[in-house]
């Protein structure tokens, strides 16, 4: 073999080296899945892009790349603040890189910038900025702060008349197992398509109009792919919401994220029939709160009553002594008066040899009430004897 035709490694790498950088002397964007994903201590960010078959997933190519520190540190927030998520393995990008070729290292891209609409589509960057402008304009939490009634009876929905989320939601909410009684009133409307958004606005008017009949409206759906819910992310029915003089409550039905209306409503719920259940919950707490509070008034009035009779049967007990020891005293007292008058009875006298003299029937103790021929009456203990005062000798 000619000497000529020989060439070393190095002197390869760097006509390698010089072939590539010559053909891609300019960046280009570059569509790819990141595989993986490492942050250097020094601020570097290496990646590995890699690009699968879309039928079979078998991996088809694969490269290093590198965002230097000084890019990292710029295309990082702004890709979080723009898609509301990090970057991360497993995610598509669309990444404007720079082909470079090391003999040591070979083959690897150098990252200058990411475009996150690619990521995650013109849809979701106008979602993102309709939610920043709402909460520039702070709309979120309005409708949150208006007070909804603890047992919410009367309802308007606006759905789609022959919308399956609807049929499950009423049929679930009448035929709650508890027996509780619901008014429901459907104020049709579209709900997807282009349409929607005013349909729904317009079904909120006719509302808002009679709104002192309702204590919330309920706007339901029965889910649907991500292209037909596209209509609850529209800026002008979120600010009605918003604004809306009653609670609002969403039931979409979608499983993944929730949409911007869902955000800014009084109250979200997943479907239609976790929504029925919410309401029917509600009245079954508020049951078994009116139940607790009957038991603990019937337990405290019966406390209060044997309480009661407590200080009855103590004061009966007090009365009774009372009366008692009154009884005794009186008795004691009229034992007394009996003696007294026991003691000045005139036939204990006569029992004692006392005489009792009696003139014209009544007592008398005197000597100067008689005079010669007077009769009078001698009271002994056995007998009376009648005589005449024949002499009357008086003691000076």
């Amino acid at each position: 073999m000619d000497a000529k035709d020989q060439i070393g490694l190095l002197a390869l790498q760097e006509r390698v080296k010089q072939v590539l950088e010559e053909g891609f002397c300019e960046t280009l964007w570059l569509q790819a899945e990141i595989s993986e994903l490492k942050q250097n201590p020094t601020g570097h960010c290496y990646l590995t892009l890699v690009e699968k078959d879309a039928q079979s997933n078998a991996l088809l190519a694969k490269a290093p790349a590198v965002v230097w520190a000084s890019t990292w540190r710029m295309i990082k927030p702004y890709f979080a603040a723009q898609t509301g998520r990090s970057l991360e393995p497993g995610m598509s990008v669309l990444v404007r890189v720079q082909v470079s070729y090391s003999a040591l290292y070979g083959l690897s891209l150098v990252v200058y910038d990411i475009d996150p609409s690619f990521t995650v589509g013109e849809l979701e960057l106008a979602r993102q900025r309709t939610i920043a402008r709402l909460q520039a304009e702070g709309m979120f939490g309005m409708n949150a702060m208006l007070p909804l009634p603890v047992l919410p009876r009367r309802l308007a929905v606006i759905s789609s008349e022959t919308a399956a989320g609807w049929r499950d939601f009423r049929r679930h909410l009448t035929e709650n197992e508890y027996g509780f009684q619901f008014s429901l009133r459907l104020f049709p409307a579209l709900m997807q398509g282009e349409g929607a958004p005013a349909s729904i606005i317009a079904a909120l008017d006719a509302v808002a109009a009679e709104a002192d009949a309702f204590d919330a409206v309920l706007v339901l759906r029965g889910g649907g792919g991500a292209m037909d819910l596209v209509c609850f992310d529209d800026y002008d029915l979120a600010v009605n919401v918003a604004q809306f003089p009653l609670p609002v409550l969403t039931a979409i039905g979608h499983d993944h994220d929730y949409h911007i209306i869902d955000q800014v409503a009084h109250t979200y719920v997943k479907t239609p029939t976790a929504l029925a259940d919410w309401l029917v919950d509600r009245f079954a707490e508020e049951a078994w709160r009116i139940d607790t509070l009957v038991q603990r008034l019937h337990l405290a009035v019966r406390t209060r009553a044997a309480a009661q009779q407590g200080v009855f049967d103590a004061l009966a007990l007090r009365v009774a002594h009372a009366a008692q020891r009154r009884y005794d005293d009186a008795l004691r007292a009229v034992e007394a008066l009996e003696l007294r008058l026991d003691a000045v009875n005139p036939q204990r006298a006569l029992e004692r040899g006392f005489l009792i003299a009696l003139k014209d029937g009544r007592r008398t103790d005197s000597a100067a009430a008689f005079a010669p021929g007077d009769r009078l009456s001698l009271m002994f203990r056995d007998g009376t004897v009648e005589a005449t005062v024949q002499k009357v000798k008086r003691e000076r």
